[in-house]
């Protein structure tokens, strides 16, 4: 399971990949629970790789 870098919620990472639902930044590759919030993330990646913990 991975977080959602713009809500929080746990995300399947093959459900969300199989559903188009990720984004690579800076040679990582976030996992998203909806479209709303990979777009969010794809408008402005920077706001939100901060807030990660790895």
């Amino acid at each position: 399971m991975a977080k959602d870098p713009v809500c929080g919620m746990e995300v399947n990472e093959q459900q969300a990949a199989s559903q188009g639902l990720t984004s690579n930044y800076q040679g990582r590759t976030y996992s998203f629970c909806s479209s709303d919030c990979k777009r969010q993330f794809d408008q402005n990646p920077q706001q939100y790789v901060g807030q990660q913990t790895t």
